[in-house]
C-alpha cells in the first residue's frame, strides 16, 4: 500500500474516532446528569478500575497497555470536567510529584488548585471548596509521610482511591556550557539522589530548597545553578534535563491517597486502611492482629504512631487487603472494635496505582 492511501485511511479512520469520542462522551454525560440528581460521586474509582482492565482485555497491540490507559485517561478526564468542574486539591507547588500524580490520576482536563500545607488539602476538601485532595502517604525508600496519618485520626474524609507513581529524579538546568556551582533540591530529593551524588557531583554546593518546583525556579534564575527536579517541573520553567533517572533506587516509588467523601463499591481487589487505639497493657498489640490471622486477611502495613491524647499511647494505622463490605473484613474490624479503644475505617479503595 502506497503512503498516500495510508494516510487515507488514518483520515478516515480519525473521522470515525471523533464521531465514536462525542457519542461516548455523550453516554458519560447521561450518566454524570444521573448520578448528580441521585447526590452520587461523580468520580467512580471503582469503575475506572473496571474500564482499564476490559481494556487490557480487549487490546490486541501494538499500541502497549500503559499507552492505551493514558488515551482512556485523557478521554474520562474530559469526560469529568463536562459532567462537572471537578476540583482537586493537591500539596503545592505546582509541578510537584504530587501534581504529578494527580494528573497521573484524574487527566489534565480538571481544575487543579496548589495547597500549602497537607492540612491545607485535607481542609478544602472538608470546607467542599475541592471535591477531591491528592496528598502523599510513603515513599518505598524514604518511609511513611506520618503528618498524613495524623490529620486522618481526627478528619472525617476517606481514602476513595491511590496512586502508587515511580519517582524519576532529573538533573535539570538552563545553561549547558556553564559548570554548576550551585544544586538546588528537596531534603527528600537529595537524599534519595546521595549516592549518585557523591559519585557525580562530589564538590557541588548543595542548597535545600522547601520543593523540588521551587528548586527548578531557583536553577531557572541561575547560570551557574542546577536543580535535582521532575520532568514536569523541567517543563514548567523551560528547563533542559541533563540527566534521567538519578535516584539511587531504580524502584523508588510513592504512593499517594487521593481525598474524598464516600468510599466506591468493592472490585473484588481492594485495600482497607484503618486506624485502631488500642489499651496500654502487656499483649494488647498481639491480640489486634488475632482477627487478621483467624480471617486470613493479608496485613500489608503496620504504621504505630503517638496518639497526641496521652503520653506513651500509641495509634496503629494497618492496610489489609480487602473491602470493608466484604464478609471477612467486616467480621475482623468488628472483633477489632470489641477489643481495642476504637477502630476507625479510614478507606476502602482500588488496589491499583
Amino acid at each position: 500500500m502506497s503512503l498516500e492511501k495510508h494516510r487515507k485511511g488514518i483520515d478516515a479512520i480519525d473521522k470515525k474516532l471523533v464521531e465514536l469520542l462525542n457519542e461516548r462522551t455523550e453516554h458519560a454525560l447521561a450518566i454524570g446528569a444521573i448520578k448528580l440528581k441521585a447526590g452520587e460521586e461523580i468520580y467512580a474509582p471503582h469503575r475506572e478500575r473496571l474500564i482499564f482492565e476490559r481494556l487490557a482485555k480487549l487490546n490486541q497491540g501494538p499500541v502497549p497497555d500503559e499507552a492505551m490507559q493514558a488515551i482512556y485517561r485523557e478521554i474520562m478526564s474530559c469526560s469529568l470536567s463536562l459532567e462537572k468542574s471537578l476540583n482537586i486539591a493537591y500539596l503545592g507547588p505546582e509541578a510537584t510529584y504530587t501534581h504529578q500524580a494527580a494528573i497521573r490520576k484524574f487527566g489534565q482536563s480538571l481544575l487543579y488548585s496548589p495547597q500549602k500545607t497537607i492540612k491545607d488539602v485535607f481542609s478544602e476538601v472538608e470546607k467542599d471548596r475541592a471535591d477531591y485532595g491528592v496528598v502523599p502517604i510513603e515513599n518505598s525508600t524514604e518511609g511513611v509521610v506520618t503528618h498524613t496519618l495524623d490529620l486522618f485520626v481526627e478528619s472525617s474524609l476517606k481514602i476513595v482511591a491511590q496512586i502508587v507513581m515511580p519517582i524519576q529524579h532529573c538533573l535539570v538546568r538552563n545553561n549547558r556550557r556553564t559548570k554548576i556551582r550551585k544544586l538546588y533540591s528537596h531534603p527528600q530529593a537529595l537524599a534519595q539522589c546521595r549516592v549518585w551524588l557523591q559519585q557525580n557531583m562530589p564538590s557541588v554546593e548543595i542548597i535545600e530548597a522547601s520543593s523540588t518546583t521551587r528548586a527548578a525556579e531557583m536553577a531557572a534564575s541561575e547560570k551557574s545553578s542546577a536543580a535535582i527536579a521532575g520532568s514536569l517541573a523541567a517543563q514548567r520553567y523551560d528547563l533542559q534535563i541533563v540527566d534521567h533517572n538519578i535516584q539511587d533506587n531504580a524502584s523508588n516509588a510513592t504512593r499517594f491517597f487521593v481525598l474524598g467523601r464516600k468510599c466506591s463499591p468493592s472490585t473484588r481487589n481492594d485495600r482497607t486502611s484503618l486506624v485502631i487505639g488500642i489499651e496500654d497493657k502487656v499483649g494488647a498489640l498481639h491480640q489486634v492482629m488475632e482477627p487478621f490471622r483467624k480471617y486470613k486477611l493479608n496485613m500489608t502495613k503496620i504504621e504505630s504512631r503517638p496518639s497526641k491524647r496521652k503520653a506513651w499511647e500509641y495509634l496503629f494505622f494497618i492496610d489489609c487487603d480487602g473491602h470493608f463490605e466484604d464478609k471477612k473484613v467486616a467480621n475482623a474490624i468488628a472483633e477489632l472494635d470489641h477489643m481495642s479503644r476504637f477502630v476507625k475505617i479510614l478507606g476502602s479503595y482500588p488496589n491499583a496505582g
